[in-house]
């Protein structure tokens, strides 16, 4: 299959899933205090990706932008892909507001699909960044210090 066919397919995917989440009925909806501290950790990631790394220098499609630099700065410091973690944590409280086990299913599904978009995404910006092999030796892909 072709990359680009690929990567489309895991955009699709991770959209898919993530409109599952927000659709899925939750009759026992219920902010707590872990699913709230959950959804904030997620928002405020997200913030500080984007102090970090611009809009137009990041795709949602796993292919480098052209004219896109490197950015190992501010959570790119720490791990790899910080988006897709704020994406992980984010939904964690919803799962964990939803009381759901079909939530909780979905969200280890979108854990998956992020998990290969991230692993394709990689071998492209190898591809394009000679330094990209160095950052991933000592920058952990998700949890830093761990994977």
């Amino acid at each position: 299959m072709q990359t680009h066919t690929l990567a489309r397919l895991w955009v699709t995917a991770q959209f898919g899933l993530l409109a599952l989440m927000f659709g899925w009925p939750a009759p026992h909806w219920r902010l707590s205090w872990p699913a709230l501290a959950l959804l904030a950790a997620g928002a405020v990631l997200v913030l500080w990706v984007f102090w970090h790394n611009r809009p137009g220098n990041f795709n949602i499609v796993p292919e480098p932008r052209q004219g896109a630099h490197l950015v190992t700065t501010g959570p790119y410091r720490w791990m790899r892909h910080p988006m897709y973690v704020a994406l992980i944590l984010f939904m964690a409280g919803v799962a964990t507001a939803a009381h759901s086990p079909e939530q909780w299913a979905l969200w280890i599904a979108l854990g998956v699909v992020l998990n290969f978009k991230a692993a394709m995404e990689e071998r492209l910006l190898s591809g394009v960044w000679p330094d990209y092999a160095g950052y991933a030796r000592v920058t952990r892909r998700f949890i830093p210090g761990l994977w």
